[in-house]
């Protein structure tokens, strides 16, 4: 290995040294292992130990193959590794690859195996992150050293970014860099990153990858009543207990109305001719009945949804407080915005103030392009049966920053996944793991990919 140089600004740069040859596949799983063992938890107010360490990890496994990568530290200890890799043909736009070091907090009495012990067994990788989304950040690893040590340019250049923060946001990650730093997106005109690109299989003749399109918007929000305090022990009106409880209740129990945008009818145009029938837009459960674990991916992309999350009030139980709060995880879809927000005023009614908190767009792109066609090609080509299909995430990525920017997303992190693995529950669920299998099959998908992109 060689040795690191420290440069003003937060770049790395390291003497490259020939070691032995290593494909990809072969060390993915070791560098999904590292990033794990990593704690990188984000509790979304610093308290947590921060990505600066995955950070140094990356800038020192792309240095190694002779990469220039730089850290960015947006605040102490949360920082994000960006580096650049030069293409066969530099006039062409270039590709912007990105993941995020940071996952959400664990407890370990929960999880079967320690959530960062990076154990495996039963033929998965076992860890907090394991599917979000250090799973991708290794594959992306793995596949760039693998292609530099070999001497094999992209087609275009490429713009590799590991972020920070981006579980709560991407205030000190995407965001950041997007608005400090845009000149290290300097010509990307397309981005791939997570939360597509996996299985679902269908039978045993049609296997979907669902490639993220489109993705809802984000508005986290505090909901406040103010009433009148008093005495526990006297009869109160005006309590703002009452009246925001209430409120909370309407809006919990609310079902939006159904709302079919361009991404979600694509993807049950693809898998009723992947069924042979006929969905009926009108009878969604029976449609989400067929779906197994990924219902709950697909369910909450048919319309929007208002989650009540936080409650807080009072500070003695003999006292009725004279104010009460609520959070609220707001998701509206594609072009819905406007309603989603007259719908919440109408349920919650006048007494309730409500403030965002924190809000960002929601996306959609069309799917179609060169970009999909090599997505296609790649999965074909490592799975015959494998079917590229459209659909919307419930939830955001770093792509709502990337888009400011005119980069058009995907969601293509690509896995074959057993159809018993509930994949949807491993996403900041206890025991999340992912198929080792999988992670080797995603390597070799993403080295074609890059090939023909």
């Amino acid at each position: 290995m060689g040795t690191y140089q420290r440069i003003p600004g937060g770049s790395v740069s390291q003497s490259a040294e020939p070691g032995p040859a290593v494909r990809g596949e072969d060390e993915v799983v070791d560098l999904c292992r590292d990033l794990i063992r990593i704690d990188t938890s984000n509790y979304g107010d610093h308290s947590g130990p921060g990505e600066r360490t995955a950070a140094e990890y990356v800038a020192e496994k792309l240095a190694e193959v002779g990469l220039e990568p730089q850290i960015f530290e947006s605040h102490p200890g949360r920082a994000s590794t960006v580096a650049r890799i030069e293409g066969e043909d530099p006039s062409r736009p270039a590709l912007l690859i990105h993941g995020h070091t940071d996952v959400v907090p664990a407890n370990a009495s929960d999880w079967t195996y320690d959530p960062f012990s990076g154990e495996i067994a039963d033929g998965c990788l076992w860890g907090r992150g394991a599917v979000d989304m250090k799973d991708m950040d290794a594959m992306t690893l793995a596949v760039v050293r693998d292609r530099l040590r070999s001497g094999r340019k992209p087609p275009r250049d490429i713009v590799l970014a590991f972020m920070a923060d981006e579980e709560a946001g991407g205030t000190y990650g995407a965001r950041y860099l997007v608005d400090n730093h845009p000149d290290l997106f300097e010509g990307v005109s397309e981005a791939i990153g997570e939360v597509g690109g996996f299985s679902f299989t269908v039978s045993e003749d049609v296997r979907l990858y669902l490639v993220e399109t489109a993705q809802k918007g984000i508005n986290w929000m505090r909901l406040t009543v103010e009433g009148t305090a008093g005495h526990g022990s006297m009869t109160n009106r005006d309590n703002a207990i009452t009246e925001l409880s209430e409120a909370v209740a309407r809006l919990g129990r609310h079902e939006f109305p159904v709302r079919l945008t361009k991404s979600v009818r694509g993807f049950l145009d693809e898998l009723g001719d992947a069924l042979g029938v006929e969905l009926d837009p009108e009878d969604m459960d029976t449609t989400l009945a067929k779906l197994g674990g990924i219902a709950r991916i697909i369910g909450a992309t048919l319309r929007n949804t208002a989650a009540p999350t936080m409650l807080g009030a009072g500070y003695k139980v003999n006292v009725i407080p004279g104010q009460a709060t609520a959070h609220i995880d707001g998701r509206f879809l594609p072009g819905y915005e406007e309603e989603f927000l007259a719908d919440l005023d109408r349920v919650l009614g006048p007494r309730v103030k409500r403030e965002s908190l924190h809000a960002d767009k929601a996306l959609e792109t069309s799917f179609d392009g060169a970009l999909v066609e090599a997505m296609q090609t790649a999965l074909r080509a490592e799975d015959p049966i494998a079917r590229a299909v459209p659909y919307c995430l419930s939830g955001g990525t770093d792509a709502k920053s990337f888009d400011d920017l005119g980069i058009r997303c995907f969601g293509f992190a690509p896995l074959k996944l057993p159809p018993e693995l509930d994949f949807a529950g491993m996403f900041h669920g206890v025991d999340e793991r992912v198929p080792v299998d999988g992670l080797k099959f995603g390597v070799r998908v993403l080295d074609r990919f890059i090939d023909a992109c």
